[in-house]
């Protein structure tokens, strides 16, 4: 299964570019939360959250038809881009990762064909798990590979204006290395399309740097960034209605476009320390409102209460009213009176 996501974050844009008709988006400028952005798109896929996001942007829609795919792709160095679709203000640029989503789709369809894949070009960050990633391993992930990729036969460039971008500028094959990634995804994925007919969900999550490094190069009003930013948007357009149809309608496709995050991806910790010093947002200790798994804790303990003192009742009832002419031998061999030789 399978959901196309491209999200922006504050000082950004997130932006809806395809959705089945199971997903509602409704029309608005509600800010979204650039830290829960996973929640979104576990929602999205029928997965449960930690807390409740109550954002007006994405309506109940079916919950028995979820969709089969979801991919994300993260743009880095603008604040919004002109696509189609419903757009929302991101209220705080913080970086985001799917590896919850990732986790729960690893565990729920370990033994199905799941796609999992997470991957950032530039950084030669990349991460699958599942047993349908074989059909990703002849994806370029490291600089040379892209490189090489980008002048075979079959690239983008053949096809693609560069208008003012250069074959020789590293900077611009790294821009468009990106762009031949999304192509080659595509690709790979048609030629394997059992994979997005299976019912287990698939998720792609892509982060690409390569707009931001061509405005840090030539400017952000150089003709080359302009350029570039045009290019970005056509291929972004292309490869989501390419994955749309892929998944036959049944993913959504979201963007997330961002200037630059206001802080570092770090991984929560909590320090022993720390249960010592006064918590300044919650002074009174006060327990959140409500968690998720309430109602079935409180299912369980309630039944099983129910279900004992039912227990005990009929087993007291039973105790009380029996009969020792027909119980067991103890009562049988003991005789009140004493009999005498």
């Amino acid at each position: 299964a399978f959901y196309v996501c491209f999200l922006g974050v504050c000082g950004g844009e997130f932006s809806i570019l395809r959705s089945p008709q199971s997903v509602v988006f409704r029309d608005g400028s509600w800010p979204i939360p650039g830290e829960r952005i996973p929640d979104v798109a576990a929602l999205t896929m029928g997965f449960s959250v930690e807390e409740d996001l109550p954002w007006p942007g994405l309506g109940v829609g079916d919950l028995f038809h979820r969709p089969r795919a979801t991919v994300l792709v993260t743009v880095k160095g603008v604040d919004k881009l002109p696509v189609k679709g419903f757009s929302y203000p991101i209220e705080n640029a913080v970086p985001f990762s799917l590896d919850s989503v990732a986790n729960a789709i690893h565990t729920l369809f370990s033994e199905e064909t799941p796609v999992v894949l997470q991957l950032a070009p530039s950084e030669e960050r990349v991460y699958m798990v599942g047993k349908a990633n074989a059909v990703f391993e002849d994806l370029s992930v490291t600089l040379r590979q892209l490189r090489n990729r980008l002048f075979q036969d079959n690239s983008i460039l053949s096809s693609l204006p560069l208008n003012s971008l250069s074959r020789n500028n590293e900077v611009d094959l790294l821009f468009l290395s990106e762009l031949q990634v999304l192509h080659d995804i595509a690709s790979l994925l048609s030629r394997h399309k059992h994979l997005a007919k299976d019912h287990s969900p698939d998720l792609y999550s892509l982060e690409l740097s390569g707009l931001e490094e061509v405005g840090k190069r030539y400017g952000e009003d150089s003709q080359q960034f302009k350029d570039a930013s045009q290019i970005l948007v056509d291929s972004l357009q292309k490869f989501a209605d390419e994955m749309f149809n892929l998944y036959g309608g049944n993913a959504v496709v979201e963007v997330v476009a961002v200037k630059e995050f206001n802080s570092p991806l770090s991984r929560k910790t909590r320090s022993i320390l720390q249960a010592s010093q006064p918590n300044k947002e919650n002074p009174y200790n006060l327990a959140y409102p409500y968690n998720y798994d309430y109602s079935v804790i409180f299912n369980i303990v309630l039944w099983m209460m129910i279900g004992l003192a039912l227990a005990v009742i009929v087993i007291s009832y039973n105790l009380w009213n029996m009969d020792p002419g027909y119980d067991s031998i103890i009562y049988r061999m003991t005789n009140q009176k004493i009999r005498m030789d």
